[in-house]
């Protein structure tokens, strides 16, 4: 520092001052790299998932019916993890790292050419090994995922089942089942550290090759007399600059398999088209009056499979209240799901008022359908929210409590000491079947749909329990178009029409009393019920 010996202390300071604006400039560019970087990372990573979840939602019962739930929420959630990071550091990284190389690579050329080309003669093997490298780990980091999956999945039932585990003493069981896809993580985890560690050392022992390279033929030149010691010097630098963005790549590789791993499951499911959708120019449906119309209905689950229902007509007329009986297996609930679109049909059509079911939006469709099924699901939030779930963009809790008072369970609500702000638990464990079953039917009279259907929903029940649903559903029934599946023929005695249902469809029809007379499936079915 030539002005220190002419004691020039002012210009000390304003080196001084300058170096310190420099490094608050540093820290603001470090600042507004490291968060603004993160910050693209973590939007990205909530923008894909918002929209898997929302393609997930669109998917028919069939994608759910042969998809295991742990393994679509290992997408959702564990899968998009390392994108933030892929997103922040992979474009930067790579970017410094190729100007480094470039740069460098000229300026190496700029000091002695045939150096340079004998020191870049391990360059095509670092390609292809990197090539190898990372096809291996990107193969390993799929696997991962997917055993991840299956690792999540059998931790879902086992938890969600685990009164039917404990019940059966069957811990063991699960403990050993869950070991299985834990210790396949373990090993494919081991495995993608050792890939890991042969590739992070591989790249560091090229690097250290092309130093040493260029050290030996360096001299070797110097010695020659082709290349100075001054060059060589100046040559030797440089390979050190260029080396370590070559290092940057070791670290970056992994980075990068685990992030595209991710985001290769993300996309695997993004490009799968939903079964059912709307058409370009579907209606909505409105003023719904409840005319069901099925003309030669023919269903099954596979085309592979048989049919569940063929050539299958039926019309029930507004405000009609139709009870479907007959054995188990023979379409009682998949003639129901085919209403709301749950499946959509092989052949024939359904109509509503006239309109195909296919020509309306499905949106439109489901918000005239409510639906009470025999194994009632209740969210773990509070008895108001899973009511109000029957409107949830527009009610008050004055409709939510009249809506309890309609389905009998407002008395019950009201001896709890935070009421209608009770915790029910995971699925609703808290609340005995009955109690569910009262909710689920207040939140059918808060939807207020012209069309409903009854899926086994007393079955489960005890005599007293069974009591006051049915007459909150007589209530709900009326002037309401309605479907009840029974087994119980007891509760459907009153239904102003009774289907039997057959494996060679509709067999017989009619109110209880014609069908006793009639002497046949009916009859069997209700003889063998009353024994």
């Amino acid at each position: 520092m030539i002005f220190l010996p002419s004691g020039n202390y002012s210009f000390l300071w304003i080196f001084a001052g300058v170096f310190v604006g420099l490094y608050i400039f540093r820290f603001i560019l470090d600042y507004i790299v490291t968060f603004y970087g993160h910050v693209l990372g973590v939007r990205i990573e909530y923008d894909l998932r918002k929209e898997l979840f929302a393609h997930i939602q669109k998917f028919s019962f069939s994608f759910f019916d042969e998809t295991k739930i742990g393994h679509l929420m290992s997408r959702i959630v564990n899968d998009l993890n390392e994108i933030t990071e892929l997103a922040h550091h992979g474009p930067e990284d790579v970017f410094i790292s190729v100007i480094m190389l470039i740069g460098s690579f000229f300026i190496l050329l700029s000091i002695n050419v045939p150096l340079t080309l004998i020191t870049f003669i391990l360059i095509p093997f670092m390609i292809f090994f990197t090539i190898k490298l990372n096809l291996a780990m990107r193969t390993n980091f799929r696997d991962i995922r997917k055993v991840i999956g299956e690792v999540n999945t059998n931790v879902e039932e086992s938890l969600l089942g685990i009164r039917v585990v404990q019940s059966f003493a069957n811990e063991g069981y699960e403990q050993d089942k869950f070991d299985i896809g834990n210790r396949k993580f373990k090993d494919l985890r081991t495995h993608a550290f050792k890939l890991m560690g042969i590739f992070s050392g591989g790249i560091l022992w090229f690097a250290s090759m092309l130093t040493m390279i260029s050290l030996v033929a360096g001299g070797y030149f110097v010695l020659k007399g082709s290349i100075n010691l001054g060059d060589m010097v100046a040559y030797l630098l440089y390979m050190g600059i260029m080396v370590q963005p070559i290092k940057k790549v070791a670290s970056f590789a992994e980075l990068y398999q685990r992030g595209m791993a991710g985001y290769n499951r993300f996309y695997e499911l993004i490009k799968l088209s939903p079964d059912i959708v709307d058409k370009k120019d579907a209606v909505v449906l409105k003023d719904v009056k409840g005319d069901v119309l099925f003309e030669n209905v023919s269903f099954r689950y596979s085309e592979e499979g048989n049919f569940v229902l063929k050539n299958l007509n039926l019309h029930v007329f507004p405000g009609d209240t139709v009870a479907i009986v007959g054995p188990s297996g023979v379409g009682k609930t998949t003639l129901c799901n085919l209403i709301p679109r749950f499946y959509e049909v092989d052949s024939g059509q359904i109509y509503i008022d006239d309109i195909p079911i296919d020509d309306v939006t499905m949106l439109s469709l489901r918000e005239n359908v409510g639906i009470v099924a025999q194994d009632v699901f209740l969210f773990s939030g509070t008895i108001a929210e899973n009511i109000a779930y029957g409107r949830i963009s527009d009610y008050s809790m004055n409709d939510v409590i009249a809506a309890a008072k309609l389905a009998f369970i407002d008395d019950f609500i009201m001896t709890l000491e935070e009421g209608y702000y009770t915790y029910v638990g995971e699925r609703g464990i808290k609340l005995s079947g009955g109690q569910k079953q009262r909710i689920a039917i207040a939140r059918i009279f808060l939807k207020n749909p012209p069309i409903l259907i009854f899926d086994e929903a007393t079955s489960a029940l005890d005599t007293k329990s069974e009591k006051i649903v049915q007459k909150s559903m007589e209530i709900l029934c009326k002037n309401r178009t309605t479907f009840i599946i029974a087994h119980r023929l007891s509760t459907v005695r009153g239904a102003g029409r009774i289907l039997v249902l057959t494996d060679d469809g509709i067999a017989e029809s009619g109110t209880h009393e014609e069908l006793m007379a009639l002497g046949g499936t009916y009859t069997g079915l209700y003889d063998a019920f009353t024994e």
